[in-house]
């Protein structure tokens, strides 16, 4: 059963920032059943520029701390690498589950636990590696408290 039955159509906005959405997308999850997300939604896809961010800052960091304290500026250094690899690791995967758990997190229609299981098996059901699915979880899991149920996050709208 092809748990996607319908292609990912969207238009990239504000930069590739943003995407719009064109056409109705569904997905049919093993275990809480059919997930639609309506055309016009608009989502970020996987919410990973904040871990960029924070590596370009961590590096920046150790440039200057490694003046006065070249020890610990090594030390952020690597640390700056470590997170630059992690972001570079997940960056550009799962798009189709990704939409279908921004639609999850906007209409809060099942549980913030709930809805990253969705997401988890939305990655595994679109060929994503299992050791990339279980990072991008955990990230959801570690980070996503902050958008759950908040439908006006980052300027990604839709009906709810």
């Amino acid at each position: 059963m092809n748990r996607f039955p319908l292609s990912l159509n969207v238009r990239l906005l504000n930069g590739g920032e943003l995407a719009l959405l064109l056409t109705d997308f569904v997905y049919h999850d093993p275990d809480h059943g059919l997930v639609q997300v309506p055309g016009n939604f608009k989502t970020d896809f996987a919410s990973v520029r904040p871990v960029r961010n924070i590596a370009v800052g961590v590096l920046a960091l150790s440039l200057v701390v490694g003046w006065f304290l070249p020890t610990l500026g090594a030390l952020l250094g690597t640390a700056g690498f470590g997170i630059l690899a992690l972001y570079a690791s997940v960056v550009g995967y799962g798009n189709a589950a990704a939409t279908i758990h921004d639609r999850l997190y906007y209409t809060a229609e099942l549980s913030r636990k709930a809805a990253d299981q969705v997401f988890l098996n939305a990655l595994r059901s679109s060929g994503v590696a299992r050791w990339r699915a279980w990072l991008m979880w955990a990230g959801v899991r570690l980070g996503g408290f902050r958008r759950y149920g908040s439908y006006r996050w980052r300027g990604v709208s839709g009906s709810k």
